[in-house]
């Protein structure tokens, strides 16, 4: 005796029907936006990236409809297009808050901090990996190496730098973020809504009155290689152990006093991170350069 399908509990279901398309005035205004785009490459199909972001940054999401007008646009398949929507973490597949917030999680992140920021997280917003807060503000998600191991442990909100975070910091942060109050970045162009980054990420200027030039590049502590490589001599600077106890200062070297301009975000957390692991302070630290 054989079992159906539908006493297995098993449906068959029926092919998923067509992506509906875009209205009229959305597709007209984006198809101009695409042409641009297309426009720049000598391959059509190279602009498929960032067609990807321009449909992202209308609905705030990659949806059907986006895949199917990206295929359209640059004559692909479907199939050859969720398979470049899908492999990139940087396209969303399902609607996401207004702020991407993303907690660094590798190793070094991950050690000095990291791994506590976005555990309080997700308790604090009430949220796991991935999801949304009810408001539609913050969706918060763990993200691999942010290249900022520097000033680890780093949040990013919107591709933006939060440096050397810590647990209170993160936390007073997504709640400027859902609050509406004001929150800067440690470094690079101001937060913008996640739609709005997705546009500027498909290739269209930053029209924010000094958005671009707060852009900047590498900060302090990323260059310090370089400049030793150079046979530049880096400024001298007495790192206290983060346990507090004494540190005897060299005699012939000037201590360095961050200046306020080092941490230009409200929201950055010079202080020592370690501090949340007093059981395991870190060792003695050398000077930088040593």
């Amino acid at each position: 005796m054989t079992t159906s399908s539908s006493e297995q509990g098993v449906s068959l279901g029926m092919p998923e029907l067509p992506a509906p398309g875009y209205p009229d005035d959305v597709r007209a205004r984006l198809e101009r936006d695409a042409r641009e785009v297309i426009a720049r490459y000598p391959d059509s199909r190279s602009a498929l990236l960032p067609l990807l972001h321009l449909v992202q940054s209308e609905e705030g999401h990659v949806t059907r409809t986006g895949m199917q007008f990206c295929a359209d646009m640059l004559h692909l398949t479907t199939a050859e297009v969720t398979a470049v929507a899908t492999f990139y973490t940087m396209y969303r597949r399902r609607p996401s808050g207004d702020y991407q917030v993303g907690v660094c999680t590798n190793t070094l992140c991950a050690v000095m901090g990291g791994d506590a920021i976005f555990e309080a997280l997700q308790e604090h917003l009430g949220v796991g990996n991935g999801e949304t807060t009810d408001d539609g503000k913050v969706t918060l998600e763990h993200i691999e190496c942010n290249a900022a191991c520097d000033y680890a442990p780093v949040v990013m909100v919107n591709w933006e730098f939060f440096d050397n975070q810590t647990v209170q910091s993160a936390k007073r942060m997504v709640d400027d973020l859902r609050a509406g109050a004001p929150v800067s970045p440690t470094r690079g162009a101001p937060l913008c809504t996640f739609k709005e980054t997705a546009r500027i990420l498909a290739g269209f200027p930053d029209e924010r009155e000094g958005a671009v030039e707060a852009g900047g590049s590498a900060g302090p502590a990323s260059l310090i290689g370089l400049r030793l490589a150079k046979g530049e001599t880096a400024p001298a600077r007495v790192v206290h152990p983060r346990d507090g106890g004494p540190h005897e200062q060299p005699q012939d070297r000037a201590v360095h006093e961050p200046s306020p301009t080092e941490h230009l975000s409200s929201h950055d957390a010079p202080q020592d991170t370690s501090a949340s692991d007093p059981a395991h302070p870190a060792g003695p630290t050398a000077e930088e350069g040593e």
